[in-house]
């Protein structure tokens, strides 16, 4: 059976615009809003002063005066993005003012109402997701300069202060270097389709350079996050009610369901541009890992989410390099693994060095940070426990190689 029998030509071709994705911006939300109508300026006032209103215990009283605010007034895409930004902040610093021993139990009506029916108009849950913190929380200083770390500002911030902006930013970054992979992936896909292998080659190189300019500006978190600020004071605030030993009741919406809610906070899981070049590559990860990461994909906006499914659903690319016997392919092929495997290793050295050490020696010196102390060592803001899982995903990827699997079949004869 020849290539074209085998991977037929369809006439169906992906296209970046389908799915709200940018170009130069890939998943980031170009040009996002910065401010709402004045009819919303309660909310607007509340997130971007998160941080005194935390330290100094008035949120929750501040959130609890709050008149119950129509969703009607918010026009457009870019409007409801930056309210779901803001309620998604003014929520997280509600349940979590007081650290991990008092979160609150119960969201009042005057945030919930109003964050559920945005939420249900955005596709999202009502929860401050990764989308919300990293793709929207974002301006520049100087808007005819460059996107560089020394010209951004977020929008709202939380305790924890310039490791706090430091950590958004830099996960900011990284997905902007995620854009052109993100094209080289629609150009791989829609040159299987056609079987065009120079067109293949050219879209692996991509997706190769990108995967390493993601990392190398991954490693600016060393520069920009204090792992004291993060472990102590800013985790919590992305810690969600599912999986959670500090709310393991969830937590109640008044106003919407009668019952509590069970969601899970942000975390990289959440990120439509590593979960895409999974896809691409046909990584293969174990039942646990998969059944997690698919759950992420709720937290992304459904077009995102609907792209990830069309790459998976797509002819899949490592049986297309493996019935070429291209010794090039195979290379480019290795080498966007190799590039994703290292992505993944750093991934792991981060965790170690802002989540395990700092827990350690918080637990030696028996004196608990501020946040969340001990409470989410073993169990990270997503719900999954973060070493063994980043474990399990890298080494999931690292079998993909095409030269490791024939260096293990050939030992095996």
């Amino acid at each position: 059976m020849g290539d074209g029998e085998r991977f037929p030509r369809s006439a169906l071709q992906i296209d970046l615009d389908c799915f709200f994705v940018s170009e130069e911006f890939g998943f980031i939300l170009e040009q996002p809003a910065t401010d709402l109508p004045d009819y919303y300026r309660v909310w607007m006032g509340l997130a971007s002063n998160l941080t005194p209103l935390i330290q100094t215990h008035q949120l929750r009283d501040l959130v609890n005066e709050m008149p119950v605010l129509s969703s009607h007034h918010l026009k457009g895409h870019r409007e409801l993005r930056l309210a779901h930004l803001a309620l998604g902040f003014i929520t997280m610093g509600y349940v979590w003012q007081e650290g991990q021993h008092l979160p609150a139990q119960t969201l009042p009506k005057s945030l919930a109402l109003p964050y559920w029916l945005i939420s249900k108009r955005l596709g999202l849950p009502p929860i401050l997701t990764y989308a919300d913190s990293v793709l929207v929380n974002w301006r520049l200083k100087d808007p005819t300069g460059d996107m560089e770390i020394g010209n951004l500002e977020t929008l709202f911030s939380f305790p924890g202060g310039e490791s706090c902006k430091g950590f958004f930013l830099v996960s900011l970054l990284v997905e902007r270097a995620a854009s052109s992979g993100i094209q080289g992936a629609f150009s791989v896909m829609n040159a299987v389709v056609t079987c065009d292998i120079i067109s293949i080659q050219k879209g692996l190189y991509k997706v190769g350079q990108s995967l390493r300019k993601m990392k190398e500006i991954f490693e600016l978190m060393h520069r920009h996050v204090d792992p004291t600020a993060f472990h102590g004071t800013l985790r919590i605030f992305f810690s969600g009610w599912r999986d959670n030993p500090m709310l393991p009741g969830g937590l109640l919406y008044e106003g919407v369901v009668e019952e509590p809610m069970m969601l899970s906070g942000g975390s990289a899981a959440q990120s439509s541009s590593i979960q895409c070049f999974d896809a691409l590559l046909g990584i293969c990860h174990d039942d646990h890992a998969a059944s997690f990461l698919k759950r992420m994909r709720e937290y992304m906006l459904p077009s995102h989410r609907q792209l990830i499914e069309t790459l998976s659903g797509c002819p899949p690319l490592r049986d297309f390099i493996l019935s070429c016997s291209s010794p090039s392919l195979c290379i480019n092929y290795d080498s966007c693994v190799s590039a994703l495997v290292n992505l993944r290793s750093y991934h792991l050295s981060a965790v170690t060095r802002y989540i395990t050490v700092p827990g350690h020696r918080a637990r030696a010196m028996r004196c608990p940070l501020n946040g969340v102390g001990s409470a989410l060592d073993e169990t990270g803001t997503g719900g999954s426990s973060p070493l063994p899982f980043l474990k399990s995903i890298r080494d999931a990827t690292q079998r993909a190689l095409i030269s490791q699997t024939r260096l293990t079949s050939q030992s095996q004869r």
